[in-house]
């Protein structure tokens, strides 16, 4: 046995749901982490080290390395509106929903802290030791999303409600069992989403479209000393709307996609049984509830004999050409 797996045994955590939080806070760490990373390239070297195209593709990368490490344990959501619409349709229970969110939060918060640690001096260098939240050296946008000057509250708050209908639409879409998408591939595919809406909806405000991402780095640089000002910008007309919005967003989105997708595809003779037993025994349903089982044609198998038949053929007796 290696280390890792002795390791396992005696650290591992019994409870699931205590895994899957975990988890969240892990992976959700990681997402904001990488994306804010991708964030300071680009502001702090002004858009010379990652250009529009290149911010959308980091953090759609992010995305789907988080998913990847925690889909199989809580089901990645990593988004505390992705939760809240699992929420609405029975999926995962209240409890696990609120445990979820703090755990998003936590871990979006401390992936803003490695972030600025990380690159501390070049911020220093930026700006000059002096946090800005507006003008011309303001860092603040490394880590909490702000709207372009022409963007109204209600305009703000409908880009937000568009993106994240966007984002969980499609991701209904992607985990449906009958849609037949491999649970190894949708991670990846959950990515790409991520880079859609980037390159689509991106211009107005940043595209949050996650309130764990916006509030944990907005929260980390009140303390980091850029002041109250990520919050009272545009006098706190938009502090809100990252959070809000992506909640109602998420509802709409996840399901619409059920009303004209979901409830009309036909189940697959060939896979509905076994989806049943799977759905069955992840009754939360997260979105891992997807798994291939596959069987080898008999052809291809090389199963042992039963004991029976071992018997039966050491009776007989063994010919010159068999020996």
């Amino acid at each position: 046995m290696s280390l890792i797996e002795r390791l396992r045994l005696r650290v591992g955590i019994g409870n699931e749901l205590y895994r899957a939080t975990l988890a969240e806070l892990f992976a959700t760490g990681f997402l904001v982490f990488a994306g804010t990373c991708v964030n300071a390239q680009h502001v702090l070297s002004s858009g010379r080290y990652n250009a529009w195209i290149g911010v959308c593709v980091g953090w759609g990368l992010a995305l789907a390395f988080a998913v990847q490490m925690a889909y199989r344990v809580s089901g990645a959501h990593l988004n505390p509106a992705v939760s809240f619409f699992q929420l609405t349709q029975g999926k995962i229970s209240p409890l696990r929903f609120i445990l979820f969110v703090i755990a998003q939060n936590v871990g979006a918060f401390f992936g803003a802290v490695l972030t600025f640690l990380v690159y501390y001096d070049k911020i220093n260098s930026y700006d000059r030791g002096r946090r800005f939240v507006t003008g011309a050296n303001r860092t603040a946008n490394i880590f909490g999303t702000f709207p372009e000057r022409h963007l109204s509250v209600l305009g703000g708050l409908f880009d937000q409600v568009v993106g994240t209908a966007v984002l969980c639409m499609l991701i209904a879409c992607v985990v449906d069992r009958r849609n037949r998408i491999p649970p190894f591939m949708q991670p990846a595919f959950i990515g790409t989403i991520l880079i859609l809406i980037g390159m689509t909806l991106g211009m107005n405000a940043g595209y949050a479209i996650n309130p764990a991402r916006d509030f944990g780095p907005r929260l980390f640089t009140l303390i980091a000393g850029y002041g109250w000002g990520v919050f009272s910008y545009n006098r706190y007309k938009w502090f809100w709307i990252p959070w809000v919005g992506p909640m109602i967003g998420a509802v709409i989105g996840a399901w619409l996609y059920e009303f004209f997708i979901g409830f009309h595809i036909p189940d697959d003779p060939d896979t509905s049984y076994i989806h049943r037993i799977v759905d069955d025994r992840n009754p939360e349903g997260n979105l891992r509830e997807i798994h291939l089982i596959e069987t080898r044609p008999a052809s291809e198998r090389h199963d042992p004999p039963p004991p029976q038949q071992i018997a039966a053929q050491s009776q007989k007796p063994t010919s010159y050409r068999n020996l």
